[in-house]
């Protein structure tokens, strides 16, 4: 079994108000230094078998049509399994 992470950004242009409103309260709890804070999704999905191309194809098609709104977001899938990740992103 195998561990395949997907992580959901917003795009660099697209406004992040959670991140925005985050930042603006790191000051106040004392956390100096930060000059940018990008609030994201992660989704962690337990793959029976092992993940080839055909899998990681199959989880591409998910994030891109369920997970992520690609108009809005990227994202990349990363698949761990022991000591072994792999990245590919979109």
């Amino acid at each position: 079994m195998a561990r395949v992470v997907v992580d959901v950004m917003l795009k660099p242009e697209i406004l992040d108000p959670q991140g925005q409103a985050v930042q603006r309260a790191l000051p106040r709890l004392g956390f100096e230094g930060i000059s940018d804070v990008r609030q994201g999704k992660r989704f962690e999905l337990e793959v029976d078998g092992p993940v080839d191309e055909a899998a990681l194809a199959r989880i591409h098609e998910l994030a891109e049509s369920f997970l992520a709104n690609t108009v809005i977001e990227d994202f990349t899938v990363k698949v761990e399994s022991g000591d072994v990740v792999a990245e590919a992103a979109k």
